[in-house]
């Protein structure tokens, strides 16, 4: 198998890097945007033609979400119309073509997890580029999976959770938002299920199409906060937890508006045998990295 991966710098395009390195057998290329303008249809056809991948994964993504709301347009260009145009040269080549996008498609107000067949109805720039970028992919490549996921975190990069843990080193009081709730997601664990999900569709096991994968407990930021924390203290990284102040939204107001409630429903992943992100495991592996 040859993958092509975009957005090899970010946190998934690292975890995906590690894992295809431990696959005998396959080959990979994986480019940042100064190697790949994903923007630029020819350079993106040249490269599809050039490599010769087997599947190609879109890592990539505008990501400042607050930032979105002044920059629509940069982040519409990568968050939309570069995976439409990497849709584009997978249906050209005949290949299949995966795409990685978020919770925030939703605006939140529902009590229950969202299935991927529920209403969208984003709150912010940053969540309706992601959903234009969801339209162009299926509309552009019959062989697609975009997978939504949330709240990710891993060893490479700047997190929340190295935030959090850098807070707690150096204050004695943190406020953390209360009433926002979700399900953390090790980056880890969202390439292995990319990778098995690649090869379950090319074997037929499953089809093209929209997929849910994110943490297997919903939290909120606060109380995700407080097991960083407790784990961090139980790893001998902090000798004690600051004090955690529960706060509502609307005492920290941001640019953008994010969902209240985007617990994501991963039954549809789990009945061919991709379990959820077992979050607290991947926490400890990355405060173990952080250790080191």
């Amino acid at each position: 198998m040859k993958w092509l991966i975009t957005g090899c710098n970010g946190q998934l395009g690292s975890c995906l890097q590690d894992k295809l390195k431990l696959r005998e057998g396959d080959d990979f290329r994986a480019l940042d945007s100064d190697l790949l303008d994903i923007t630029d249809e020819s350079a993106v056809k040249a490269e599809i033609t050039s490599y010769k991948p087997d599947v190609v994964i879109n890592a990539a993504a505008y990501t400042a979400v607050d930032k979105a709301e002044s920059e629509e347009e940069i982040a519409t260009r990568v968050n939309a119309h570069a995976p439409g145009i990497l849709a584009r040269a997978c249906e050209e080549a005949g290949i299949w073509f995966v795409h990685v996008s978020t919770d925030y498609v939703f605006d939140g107000n529902a009590t229950v997890a969202y299935r991927e067949e529920d209403p969208v109805s984003p709150c912010s720039v940053y969540g309706s580029s992601k959903l234009k970028g969801e339209d162009l992919v299926s509309e552009s490549c019959r062989r697609h999976l975009i997978v939504r996921t949330a709240w990710v975190f891993s060893e490479y990069g700047g997190n929340f959770v190295k935030t959090m843990l850098r807070l707690a080193q150096e204050r004695d009081r943190l406020s953390v938002v209360a009433d926002q709730f979700g399900c953390p997601t090790y980056a880890g664990d969202i390439a292995d299920c990319l990778l098995r999900l690649v090869l379950l569709a090319q074997n037929g096991k499953t089809e093209a199409g929209i997929y849910h994968f994110s943490g297997d407990l919903a939290v909120s930021w606060w109380s995700f906060t407080r097991e960083i924390h407790a784990m961090a203290v139980s790893k001998g990284m902090l000798d004690k937890a600051p004090l955690l102040e529960a706060i509502p939204t609307s005492a920290y107001p941001t640019a953008a508006q994010r969902p209240a409630f985007s617990v994501l429903d991963c039954a549809k992943l789990e009945a061919i045998g991709i379990r959820p992100s077992d979050w607290r495991r991947g926490l400890s592996h990355v405060l173990d990295c952080a250790r080191k």
